[in-house]
């Protein structure tokens, strides 16, 4: 049905709605993630204080009901009416978006460098909040606000009266509205992990935290670095004994972005050290942690592994023809931490999760790589552990892509004359959707299975001896089997695994499967168990899909061979045995089925290959990780477990022991 569409269309969206109906706009998000951002708004506004001097301690507390309160020591928010703009503060500063006292960073503003850039944060969430309670103190007066919904409720505009403290701040207590943000549950984490960084990137700031574990009842946790990033880097170090000395530098730096444009301040200031074992990047800027890194991270990686390289050509580290390092192979084997601050910043959006000012990554460059210089050239016993632990990792780096290259040949190359699995019979049909893979034990079996298939559509696969568990084993390991990478190779799908030695390797791809259905068969004994339950347990490790889109199966096969009056009948458990019996008459002879290399061609058409007679056991994900979880209690290194296993569930077992 057809809308008009005409001139009484358009509309637009008037205070805190431009806000409330469109939060992911300013916070990047409506969810989660949104809603602490707007925390981290607020918050950023107290540390821009505490940065120019004004109150050293800022306080946190994060209620029961998600309600969130923040408490500063500054010089306190202005409130009364401005003379310049005609209008009161409190409405520029809660009600109006891009208003604030952060706009000038010239040698008169208020704030040479701060967080707060846009006028946007308060103002937002404020709009996006259930409610809003502000305190602030200055002047000798204390003013309180009340905002619901984005509104102001508050009589007159805001309550103020003389009080004769000479204290000042501003404590700001909000309630994140959750018909604005799809979730306001912030997790305790968040508040610590947010607290820490901050703390640690301004020494000298005591951050507490109060967490309500209970009606009225409160955890005190305290953050304060008073060494700032040299603290952190010994956290992340934990006692672990680093292969250089920590570098720390500071530097201040002017220029512009392009021609044309204000000149602007940079104040970099770094630390670093190499280890033979972690590595940790984080920058941070203008108090924000650059999650996404942006001008920072780009400096980092052209000075450091530019420097690097031509320390190691110098020294005559290089074998002939070797390659250059990459920045991966320094990165494996630094702690770096930035802490920049720029009276300009261009932030990828107001989430201020990457930074892209060009003038701020040619800066850094130039001064990592005269810091960087200096250090290498002045701690020669230093310099050499570096850049033999740089080519360390460049070479083991290189060793792996030749090894994961090789994998990736093995499991995705074209299955032809030249490149045969062996003993794999294929089917004759190229029609993916009629092709059924047999997965057989060992050899034996392979005869028997594969004169009584219809080779038409059914493909054959021998699985010889006990393939790993590949819960147990690493990547590596698993990738040596032949037994694994051949079978890989047959399915034709890749694998989808996301540890960390499984980059390079062929990807999973469901399009490229060879077979519709993937049938695991083996015999009806201990041993045959034991063998499917180490190739589902593989399947499950590398091509968990396979067996959540139902494209896996078990055959079963029969445990009793019944011969009455000439005819043969087949019983796959005791109960089906005793069914049986109940119905045929007169003598009859019972076999206990024989394994699968036994039968004859006519026997394993008609109970395990004909799609009209056979029985298929379609395995899910739950069945798998049952059969995961118990293989790893009963053949794994819980040996306890296995004991009290037993201890409960041996008598379950007990007639099927095999003792004379």
């Amino acid at each position: 049905m057809s809308k008009t569409y005409g001139n009484e269309s358009i509309s637009a969206l008037h205070g805190a709605e431009r806000v409330r109906l469109r939060p992911g706009v300013i916070f990047g998000s409506d969810g989660l993630d949104g809603c602490e951002q707007a925390f981290f708004e607020i918050l950023s506004n107290s540390i821009d204080e505490a940065r120019e001097g004004y109150g050293k301690e800022i306080e946190v507390t994060v209620y029961l009901n998600h309600s969130i309160c923040v408490k500063d020591h500054g010089r306190g928010i202005p409130i009364e009416f401005n003379e310049k703009e005609q209008r009161f503060n409190w409405e520029l500063v809660f009600c109006e978006l891009y208003a604030g006292g952060k706009f000038n960073n010239g040698a008169r503003s208020n704030y040479k460098y701060s967080l707060g850039l846009n006028g946007l944060g308060t103002c937002s969430t404020q709009y996006t909040s259930s409610y809003m309670d502000v305190t602030v103190l200055r002047d000798s007066k204390e003013y309180k606000l009340h905002f619901e919904k984005g509104e102001n409720v508050t009589p007159n505009g805001f309550q103020v009266k003389n009080v004769k403290s000479k204290e000042t701040g501003t404590t700001i207590h909000w309630l994140p509205d959750d018909q604005v943000f799809t979730d306001i549950d912030i997790p305790p984490e968040y508040f610590a992990d947010i607290i820490r960084r901050q703390a640690m990137i301004n020494p000298g700031i005591r951050f507490i935290l109060h967490t309500e574990t209970a009606e009225k009842k409160f955890r005190e946790d305290i953050f304060y670095y008073e060494n700032g990033i040299t603290d952190h880097i010994q956290e992340v170090l934990n006692s672990r004994k680093p292969i250089s000395p920590i570098c720390e530098f500071s530097d201040e730096k002017t220029g512009r972005d392009k021609e044309g444009q204000e000149d602007y301040s940079v104040k970099i200031h770094c630390a670093f050290c190499f280890t033979t074992s972690i590595s940790c990047i984080e920058h941070y800027h203008n108090s924000s942690w650059l999650e996404h890194g942006g001008s920072p991270e780009k400096a980092l990686r052209v000075a450091f592994t530019g420097v690097l390289d031509e320390f190691l050509k110098k020294a005559g580290k290089y074998n002939k023809t070797e390659a250059p390092i990459s920045y991966q192979d320094v990165y494996d084997s630094l702690i770096f931490i930035s802490n920049n601050f720029s009276t300009k910043a261009s932030y990828e959006n107001q989430t201020k999760k990457a930074v892209n000012n060009k003038f701020i990554k040619d800066a850094m460059t130039d001064v990592l790589r005269e810091q960087l210089t200096v250090f290498l050239t002045e701690n020669k016993p230093a310099a050499d552990r570096i850049l033999a632990q740089v080519l360390i990792n460049k070479r083991s780096r290189e060793q792996a892509e030749r090894s994961k290259l090789n994998i990736k040949k093995k499991l995705t190359g074209t299955i032809g004359l030249e490149n045969r699995v062996q003993k794999f019979v294929d089917c004759r049909t190229k029609d993916v959707s009629k092709r059924e893979l047999y997965i057989v034990e060992g050899d034996s079996a392979l005869g028997s299975v594969k004169q009584g298939r219809d080779a038409e559509f059914q493909a054959i696969m021998p699985v010889r001896g006990k393939i790993l568990n590949c819960l147990k084993a690493d990547l590596p390991t698993i990738f040596k089997s032949d037994i694994i990478t051949d079978l890989l190779r047959v399915l034709g799908c890749g694998v989808e695994v996301s540890a960390k030695g499984s980059k390079g390797l062929p990807a999973f791809n469901r399009k490229n499967l060879r077979w519709n259905k993937i049938i695991i068969c083996t015999d009806a004994d201990v041993d045959g168990f034991q063998i499917r339950t180490l190739i589902l347990t593989m399947l499950y490790r590398l091509t968990p899909s396979l067996i959540s889109d139902g494209s896996v199966y078990i055959a079963e096969t029969p445990l009793y061979e019944i011969t009455s009056k000439g005819k043969t009948y087949f019983a796959f458990d005791d109960k089906e045995k005793t069914s049986l019996l109940k119905k045929l008459r007169g003598s009859v002879q019972i076999q206990r089925s024989k394994g699968l290399g036994e039968n004859d061609p006519d026997m394993m058409w008609h109970t395990t290959m004909d799609p009209a007679t056979r029985r298929l056991i379609q395995i899910s994900l739950g069945d798998a990780e049952e059969a995961s979880r118990m293989f790893d209690l009963l053949l794994g290194t819980d040996l306890q477990g296995r004991k009290q296993y037993i201890a409960d569930h041996g008598e379950e077992y007990l007639d099927q022991l095999d003792v004379d």
